[in-house]
């Protein structure tokens, strides 16, 4: 299976408060690392920091070296690592990191995974995935909404939908069977991303 590696880099703008000329040699990295590394890396830019993608550890490796040298020819500072993509986590982790390699492992990151999303969702007030139901009536709408509250989940209505929220899909998926299972068959039940909990940068795709 193909891995994902990038190199993070974050420009120290706040800390050493870059001046003009130096913001625009900043903002110059992305097509100078463009001509030196090819199309094989992808780059993109989300603000002050800087994002080199590649295919194995040697490409990612050999990006790092390149993104280092740029940096210090132009006298910039920058925190500088190499991740790498963990699937089940869902998340970027230092290189150093070994992907998981048995079902005790996998557990424990899809467990890391889920602590993670539960925090965000309780901080933010949102859920990543989502179970829609539609119910027949308001008042249905109304009285299961009602019950899953105080079941404890979160849920909103509106008019004679259901919305109850869920940290992963797959808590979403597993939700949804359960209460197919005890509403009218004719219920419709949907498991979907939450869209609105979905935040898009300022990038700039490079080597296509």
């Amino acid at each position: 299976m193909p891995e994902d590696f990038r190199v993070e880099v974050e420009l120290d703008d706040e800390a050493h408060g870059y001046s003009l000329r130096e913001r625009m040699r900043a903002l110059d990295l992305d097509d100078a690392a463009r001509a030196r590394l090819g199309k094989n890396v992808v780059v993109t830019r989300d603000g002050s920091r800087l994002f080199l993608y590649a295919v194995d550890e040697v490409q990612v490796r050999e990006a790092e070296q390149v993104i280092r040298s740029m940096v210090d020819t132009e006298g910039l500072t920058a925190d500088i690592r190499v991740t790498r993509w963990h699937p089940v986590e869902e998340d970027w982790k230092d290189l150093s990191v070994a992907l998981p390699r048995t079902p005790d492992e996998e557990q424990a990151e899809y467990a890391a995974r889920e602590a993670a999303e539960a925090r965000e969702a309780e901080r933010e007030g949102e859920y990543d995935w989502q179970v829609v139901l539609h119910l027949r009536g308001r008042s249905e709408a109304h009285e299961l909404a009602e019950r899953l509250a105080a079941d404890g989940l979160s849920v909103a209505r509106r008019w004679r939908y259901v919305v109850v929220g869920a940290v992963t899909e797959e808590d979403a998926g597993e939700l949804a069977g359960r209460l197919r299972a005890g509403l009218p068959g004719d219920t419709d039940v949907s498991v979907e991303a939450n869209v609105s909990d979905v935040r898009v940068g300022t990038f700039q795709f490079i080597g296509f």
